[in-house]
């Protein structure tokens, strides 16, 4: 594994050369996500990556699998706050630093503590959310991810080592590549069927300069973060696909098409043939540095016994 400094582990020695080519974050979970030039890399991931989560009035975690509308909230920063806007809604602007009442919520498996963002962010999603919603999901509240909670990642896969996430479903990081998704527009046009974009699939790092699903290959990948400095993740799980995949983020419509397309060739037999697009992976070493657009990323192989 890459876990030295730059200096004394030269990225030109590695297997595989890449660049970061897109980066993402998803403030609120199953929301849109806000494409970025550059961010801080914590040790849960990037910076405000699903810090925040819709709830519903038990505090258990509401999705696009039961409320595609979802797609249609498009969040961006500006000025210290998160600016949420939705059709037909005026915008929602919350501080950055805002967080209400401590609440229980719950996330998979996993129950936390976490801080209510107040009545009029849960009267928003409400409003923006509840009509089309079945009755138990009609009143909706928007909830915080609380800092000094410690959200393990599944050690079955992380090899024993800590790794933490806030209320991504289950790793910090997703990571996919530019030529995975030229793969898969390829067979949907072979199927008659539209191209669709990166934001299906909702990764928080794009790779360059690899061929199509190198990435479910990769080892520990270093990534150049100045003269002297490198961050280092690991990609360690493979993203088994649910139907999120198939609604369209523009328009909140779902067809089936992404899921047939890939079902002939993306079952992975790491997760019990489940059809995959991208890795989970976890942060290794860089916490507080700034990953960038066009920042070179290394990486050998993995071969698995």
């Amino acid at each position: 594994m890459h876990t030295e400094s730059a200096m004394n582990s030269p990225i030109t020695a590695a297997d595989v050369q890449a660049t970061i080519e897109q980066l993402w974050v998803y403030p609120i979970k199953s929301c849109g996500g806000v494409a970025l030039t550059e961010t801080e890399l914590t040790d849960t991931g990037l910076a405000f990556d699903r810090a925040w989560m819709v709830v519903d009035a038990e505090g258990e975690f509401v999705t696009q699998r039961e409320l595609p509308r979802m797609a249609l909230i498009q969040p961006a920063f500006k000025l210290g706050q998160l600016v949420l806007r939705a059709p037909g809604m005026l915008a929602l602007h919350l501080s950055l630093e805002a967080a209400e009442w401590p609440q229980k919520v719950r996330v998979w498996d996993d129950t936390v503590m976490a801080y209510d963002m107040g009545d009029v962010a849960a009267q928003w999603f409400s409003d923006f959310l509840g009509p089309d919603a079945p009755a138990d999901l009609k009143r909706l509240r928007l909830v915080r991810f609380d800092p000094e909670v410690k959200r393990a990642c599944d050690a079955r896969w992380t090899g024993g080592r800590e790794a933490n996430t806030q209320f991504a479903d289950g790793f910090g990081l997703l990571v996919t590549s530019t030529a995975s998704l030229a793969e898969l527009n390829e067979r949907l046009a072979k199927a008659g069927e539209a191209p669709v974009t990166m934001q299906r699939f909702r990764p928080n790092i794009v790779l360059g300069g690899i061929e199509a699903h190198d990435e479910d290959r990769l080892g520990a990948m270093t990534i150049i973060t100045g003269a002297d400095a490198a961050a280092v993740i690991e990609p360690v799980k493979p993203c088994a696909r649910c139907p999120i995949p198939n609604i369209d983020p523009a328009t909140s419509v779902f067809t089936p098409a992404v899921s047939d397309a890939m079902q002939s060739y993306r079952q992975d037999p790491r997760v019990n043939g489940a059809i995959t697009f991208g890795m989970n992976a976890m942060v290794l070493q860089g916490d507080g540095q700034v990953l960038r657009l066009g920042q070179r990323v290394s990486s050998d192989w993995r071969f698995e016994g």
